[in-house]
């Protein structure tokens, strides 16, 4: 009995010694949550309002939307030379590659096929089936508190999904439909799956206690999921009909670019905040966080909504300001007129 209390000590004891965040003071390692929780939910609101959006403009393809998800990777590139690229990391490197570009091409489909109320209704399985990964590979420790949150949350979630009167894509047949559903649940197991893989990862094999490890494994595997997306865009011929889809998107080819580029951008954010909340806290909260987005993204909707409206207001009243000094302008030209 002694010899098994010890062995549960110095097991203890090693786990504290692994954190690299022991030496941060306590409203250090809070800002740092906090930040990589904005970046969590900020870029989740925006990459699924700019996907949907998307589609609803007259996008339809999906290798395309899948490799955007990670071509954005250039972007945390700012400190590369400070980067390291060790070999013995290449496989584990390219086997996450591998599976965020399957979880991507998951998440396109399904965002293709179903409506946000429903996608939203799926999602809240991912907390389960996160919880049943994090006990096997991370050997998460559960509580009344923990289960209770993630029964709350996922309920929560789904409520959020049922009271969500999003207009979806309309004239789906239900064959399709069904693949759009099938693909959803395996791209939310498949990003459980993969989240704890990450935390895995970063305690058994990436043992550093720097943030820049983060973006290491945020780059390297958007690059391996971004030459796999390519190749499938090309493979599949869909590369073909960009020039069109350009042409007829719904805002114009300028808004199509752009909408491309800032979801290639969002998608970044959002998963260094993903991965950012793995490496400081665990993967079970940072899908916690993920699912908490799901009521802050019709949020952002309205807001975007909002500033819509404002600046709509501003040009009209920038029209009117100018209109009237045209007419004052005019006027005091046809007195100096009538004078002479």
């Amino acid at each position: 009995m002694a010899d098994n209390q010890e062995s549960i000590v110095n097991k203890e004891e090693n786990l504290m010694d692994e954190s690299p965040f022991l030496k941060l003071k306590r409203f250090q390692w809070w800002l740092l949550v906090a930040i990589n929780i904005f970046f969590l939910i900020a870029g989740q609101a925006a990459t699924v309002l700019l996907g949907r959006f998307y589609y609803d403009k007259g996008g339809n393809s999906q290798w395309m939307a899948t490799l955007v998800q990670t071509a954005g990777f250039p972007v945390l590139c700012f400190n590369f030379f400070h980067f390291t690229f060790h070999q013995n990391l290449a496989l584990l490197y390219f086997v996450l590659g591998v599976l965020v570009a399957g979880d991507n091409m998951l998440y396109s489909v399904g965002l293709l096929y179903l409506s946000a109320s429903t996608y939203s209704l799926i999602c809240a399985t991912q907390l389960a089936f996160n919880a049943v990964f994090s006990y096997f590979l991370n050997s998460q420790k559960f509580t009344a508190l923990i289960l209770n949150s993630v029964v709350t949350l996922s309920l929560s979630a789904a409520l959020i999904a049922v009271n969500d009167n999003s207009d979806g894509p309309s004239g789906v047949p239900k064959g399709k439909f069904l693949i759009g559903f099938l693909c959803t649940l395996g791209a939310f197991a498949l990003y459980s799956l993969l989240l704890s893989f990450m935390q895995l990862s970063f305690q058994k094999v990436l043992k550093k206690e720097t943030f820049s490890v983060v973006l290491e494994m945020q780059i390297y595997t958007s690059v391996v999921a971004s030459c796999l997306s390519t190749i499938g865009l090309f493979a599949s011929g869909e590369w073909k009909s960009l020039q069109h889809e350009m042409e007829v998107f719904g805002t114009g080819s300028v808004s199509y670019v752009l909408t491309l580029v800032w979801t290639a951008i969002s998608w970044q954010v959002c998963a260094v905040g993903v991965v950012g909340l793995i490496f400081v806290v665990s993967s079970l909260f940072s899908n916690f966080i993920s699912t908490l987005s799901l009521a802050v993204t019709p949020l952002a909707g309205v807001i975007a909504m909002l500033l819509a409206l404002c600046g709509f207001a501003a040009y009209i009243y920038q029209n009117y300001i100018d209109d009237k000094k045209a007419r004052r302008l005019q006027n005091h030209v046809r007195e100096i007129q009538h004078t002479a």
